[in-house]
């Protein structure tokens, strides 16, 4: 799982690359059918959409680590402190590559792509899209239920379009941010597993 998830972002970074001119063609013409005929109406929808990302990802790992202790639930515990785990790695990687990349935003390279927000940050991968999928994995993974796991990626991936619609990323920094998000919760809950089973039982 870890060789596939590596694999598949070593691949997205070749082909989105700014450098191929076919995929770049792809990446910006998706984009603009997204953002320059989108319903100007749901502007306000996708721009919370993507403003509820950060507090998300200080909400959902605070709750699981309060109720944990509360309970004295030592499970749920852990599962708080694998979600933070999961959050803070998927920032360090977004970041570091965002940097390392240094790919400008899509409304500095085309001004016709009509973007509804600023941002300061380099462009690839999206921190929104990686941290939401972060959280949502991270959940789905604890708690395996459909009624867990479909709002979470609902809600991950409304997050990952609003980035397109309000025009701040292109489609590729979306799909490398998702992965990215996905496999850092993996590796998380699978350390977290490792731990439960090295623990000593009571």
């Amino acid at each position: 799982m870890k060789i596939k998830v590596i694999s598949l972002l070593l691949i997205s970074i070749f082909c989105f690359n700014s450098e191929n001119a076919s995929a770049q063609n792809f990446d910006i013409n998706l984009l603009k059918s997204i953002n320059i005929n989108r319903n100007k109406d749901l502007d306000p929808f996708f721009k919370a959409t993507s403003n509820s990302v950060y507090p998300i990802m200080v909400i959902a790992p605070s709750a699981f680590f309060i109720h944990g202790l509360i309970k004295k639930d030592s499970l749920t515990l852990q599962d708080g402190i694998e979600i933070g785990v999961s959050v803070a790695l998927t920032v360090a990687v977004s970041a570091g590559l965002k940097y390392a990349i240094n790919r400008p935003r899509p409304y500095d390279e085309f001004p016709n792509i009509d973007n509804i927000a600023t941002e300061n940050s380099p462009s690839f991968p999206s921190g929104h899209t990686s941290t939401a999928f972060s959280v949502a994995t991270s959940v789905s993974l604890s708690y395996p239920k459909w009624y867990v796991i479909t709002p979470m990626y609902l809600w991950a991936g409304s997050v990952g379009y609003s980035r397109m619609h309000l025009g701040v990323h292109y489609p590729s920094d979306v799909f490398v941010g998702a992965i990215i998000g996905s496999g850092c919760a993996y590796l998380s809950y699978k350390a977290n597993q490792w731990i439960r089973k090295r623990s000593p039982k009571r």
